[in-house]
């Protein structure tokens, strides 16, 4: 199909992670125009997060679309568990939760995004451009009235949404600043085919050792094994053999069965990092998700924080962009309402990746979880809905 290349949209949103394509199916369900652009042809990414939490699922259900999701294929945890000592500590136990789904579901994220894709092209105001990349805003009279994309696109719109991740371009061209926590940790990534013999790994993301990755992606494991950082350029230095030595120390995996990695190109290095916006808005542009604050990997929340986003962000701006009535403050509105879980959550991670827990008493704090049963049921609730989860307050159009 032939692309327009001037196009008219109540939102324009740009990138089609959790956050975006969320926040596009709520605003074309409430009637309004909506056009998401994306710069990658499809959603098949390896390094995305793959945990959807019982606050998501529970969004899930209200918009009446769990029972199709979990059709898809998935794996469930009723609860986190660490291994200290050769000892599995249950970390957060969600079977108290106040939901329908009292787990984390484990589902590619490709799966997710081509889900909500989908559901939203049900609704004739939606449109999914995907190869177009977001070039700049479109002005009019020093106001922001929409974007143009590298391809030769232009989106008329009074709402410019950046959902377009940590890295986002949106951000950077609207000028909006950020404070950065910064992270002590980095990530290699890297695949290994399955083989029969391989160990049962259950769910996925776990591995005796805390600082090894296991992801189950069908036919092969998606692994990720977690540095100091900065210290990829010394252990490339070291050599690669060096390397999976360290890794089968902690991995469920041989140096023999990790042999299939025979160059550094199969390896790939996820800069963690921990920053939000100072402002999340300014006239005719907001942003949300990853692209307003970037998480860390620790509980896997960051999927969960921009879903919550979106929901609040339609909650609040679908009535005045109907109305056409859409100022700075209602963008604001959206911030206000979601800094304080943004704030909260990001203080729990840089705590918990502080470097003070290495001066600690290895395995103290599981210990200490395990001694007290009630605390694993309190971090489930912090873990599985968060602070101040959001429910979508739209009704169809």
């Amino acid at each position: 199909m032939q692309v327009p290349q001037a196009l008219t949209a109540d939102c324009c949103i740009v990138g089609a992670g959790p956050a975006g394509l969320m926040l596009g199916y709520l605003l074309a369900r409430a009637g309004l125009r909506v056009t998401v652009i994306e710069k990658h042809p499809d959603f098949l990414r390896d390094f995305r997060g793959d945990t959807i939490h019982p606050s998501t699922l529970e969004i899930m259900a209200e918009l009446g679309l769990l029972d199709a999701l979990l059709q898809l294929p998935h794996q469930r945890a009723e609860k986190l568990q660490a291994e200290v000592g050769g000892q599995d500590i249950t970390m957060a136990d969600f079977s108290r939760l106040p939901v329908r789904c009292r787990f984390i579901a484990f589902m590619p994220q490709w799966d997710f995004l081509t889900f909500l894709a989908a559901e939203a092209a049900r609704y004739p105001g939606f449109t999914l451009l995907q190869s177009t990349d977001f070039d700049d805003f479109l002005w009019q009279d020093g106001t922001i009235t929409g974007v143009k994309t590298l391809q030769g696109q232009l989106i008329h719109s009074p709402l410019v949404v950046g959902a377009d991740g940590r890295n986002s371009r949106v951000r950077e061209k609207a000028g909006l600043q950020s404070d950065a926590f910064g992270a002590p940790r980095d990530v290699i990534w890297f695949q290994l085919d399955k083989q029969p013999d391989d160990p049962a790994l259950g769910m996925g993301h776990k591995g005796p050792g805390q600082n090894f990755i296991v992801i189950d992606r069908g036919h092969y494991w998606q692994c990720g094994y977690t540095i100091s950082k900065g210290q990829f350029a010394a252990l490339q230095q070291e050599g690669l053999a060096a390397l999976k030595a360290t890794m089968a120390q902690t991995a469920p995996f041989s140096v023999a069965r990790m042999a299939q990695l025979e160059s550094w190109e199969q390896l790939k290095l996820l800069s963690i990092r921990i920053d939000r916006l100072k402002s999340w808005a300014r006239p005719g542009v907001l942003c949300i998700g990853d692209a307003a604050h970037a998480m860390s990997p620790i509980g896997g929340v960051g999927v969960n924080l921009a879903i919550q986003d979106a929901v609040a962000a339609a909650n609040y701006l679908a009535l005045p962009l109907r109305r056409g009535t859409l100022t700075l403050r209602d963008l604001q509105k959206v911030q206000k309402r979601r800094q304080f879980p943004t704030v909260a959550t990001q203080f729990l991670q840089i705590k918990m990746s502080s470097g003070k827990r290495k001066r600690s008493t290895p395995g103290k704090v599981p210990r200490f979880i395990s001694r007290y049963p009630f605390l694993r049921h309190l971090f489930g609730r912090l873990i599985g809905l968060g602070f101040r989860p959001e429910r979508p307050r739209l009704p169809d159009a």
